[in-house]
This record gives structure tokens, C-alpha cells and sequence, in this order.
């Protein structure tokens, strides 16, 4: 078996990668693992995707791209995806990998109708949330680090909303009895999410928002990081060990 693998469907900004690291690196220390257990596939460079018989569990991390420009690579993934989920091996897309979820097992997505989400948010469970192995015991209410301009828009036959936000109704799915998606970024931190809003300033700005202010109420966002950890647990059943 080849253990967890994260998928990335993309690369952070190259200045921020050469300061803290790259996706996988966010996710590996987000888990508690040692980056050199994890698979780490970059599907988005046209790397090959394991066999679905041969994965433990699957992470597909955010991404620059847009679902929506179906780009060959990314529907390639998508097809992975729901032959991952029928197999009923345990998965978390993340943003883009959310959004890619949705897609595999028939939902839409789409430009968010309010014209995104950036920055530090509130995110709420919703009703049965409480019960769910990945999401239960978790606060009813606490922040998280959310930058998307897409979103689910439709889900598909028998996913459940697990969370939401005042701009998000689907901040958390549950797809399958052991596939879940995350719009917001478990991985981030709040210097992360600044850095995004600095390198992204300008296009957020022809977009009506205020990145300044943006940045200023950005905040901690401890228990939305907690998420990896508890799927690492999930998967293993054990404590996570040290990063390195």
C-alpha cells in the first residue's frame, strides 16, 4: 500500500514557497507527519496518479486553477476521485479539491455568486455535524482561513452539508461515508493567508474588495487547523508524530 498521498492540483506563489514550503508541506505538518511518508503526486504537473487499489487514504490540496476550465489534468483527477470514493478509501479535498469532488460525483461548481471569499471567516456546523466521524466534537462555531473564488454551487446526489459560512453555504460536505470536502484552508495559518492577499491584491481590488482590511481582520484559526490531524487519525488511529 502506498500510505496517504497528497495530491497536489496545484503549487503555491514562489515566494511564499520559498519561505514556507510548498502545499504538501503545509498538509504533512498540518497532519503531524513526517513530510517523507506521505506520496506526495502533483497531478497538476501531469504526474501519475497510484493505482486506487494500492491507496490508503487521499488529501487533494487547493490550487490556482479553476475548476471550470476542466483542464485536462484536473478531469483526469476528477475520474480518480470517484473511483477513490467507490472503493470507500478515506479522502479530503481541500478548496480546489473540494471543488473537484463535487465535480467527480456529479455536483456543480461555479464562480461564487457573490463574488468570492478571502480572509479570516466564521464557520458554522451545521445540523448533524455533531454525529460525523470527522467533524463531530468539533465547536459549533470558529474561524477559518478561507481564499476561493469559486464554490459548490449544487451538490451531488447524497452529499451532505456540514458547515457553512455567511457567504458559503458549503464549507464542509460530507460526499461519501468517508469522503469529505473543506472550502476553507485547514493548511493556512493567518501569515499564509496575508501573503495571499498581498500577491493577490490587485485582482482582488478590480473585484470591489479591500485587501487592506482584508488583512486586518485576519485572525488564528486553531481548531479549523485541527481538521488535518483529526483525518490523519482517522486513517491511522493513532497520535500524530512529530513533523520534520
Amino acid at each position: 500500500m502506498t500510505g496517504l498521498t497528497v495530491i497536489e492540483a496545484g503549487h503555491t506563489f514562489s515566494g511564499l514557497a520559498r519561505r514556507r514550503g510548498d502545499f504538501a508541506d503545509w498538509m504533512a505538518a498540518g497532519m503531524g507527519m513526517s513530510r517523507s511518508r506521505l506520496q506526495v503526486v502533483a497531478a497538476c504537473d501531469g504526474e501519475m496518479l497510484p493505482e486506487v487499489e494500492e491507496v490508503t487514504a487521499a488529501v487533494v490540496t487547493g490550487s490556482h486553477a479553476m475548476v471550470t476550465d476542466q483542464q485536462k489534468w484536473s478531469e483526469h483527477l476528477a475520474g480518480w476521485l470517484a473511483r477513490v470514493v467507490a472503493c470507500d478509501v478515506p479522502v479530503l479535498g481541500i478548496c480546489y479539491g473540494h471543488q473537484l469532488l463535487a465535480r467527480a460525483l456529479g455536483g456543480t461548481v461555479g464562480y461564487h455568486p457573490a463574488g468570492g471569499e478571502f480572509g479570516t471567516v466564521e464557520v458554522r456546523l451545521l445540523p448533524g455535524a455533531g454525529d460525523d466521524s470527522l467533524f463531530g466534537g468539533l465547536p459549533a462555531v470558529f474561524p477559518a482561513q478561507v481564499f476561493h473564488r469559486q464554490s459548490v454551487l449544487r451538490l451531488p446526489s447524497g452529499a451532505r452539508a456540514l458547515a457553512a459560512s455567511s457567504r458559503e453555504p458549503h464549507q464542509a460536505v460530507r460526499f461519501a461515508p468517508r469522503a469529505w470536502g473543506v472550502q476553507f484552508h485547514p493548511e493556512f495559518d493567518d501569515a499564509i493567508t496575508a501573503a495571499y492577499l498581498v500577491f493577490d491584491s490587485e485582482q482582488l481590488i478590480r473585484e470591489g474588495f479591500d485587501p487592506a482590511a482584508l488583512r486586518a481582520g485576519l485572525g488564528q484559526t486553531p481548531v479549523a487547523a485541527t481538521l488535518l490531524q483529526r483525518f490523519r487519525r482517522l486513517v491511522y488511529g493513532d497520535e500524530p508524530e512529530s513533523s520534520g
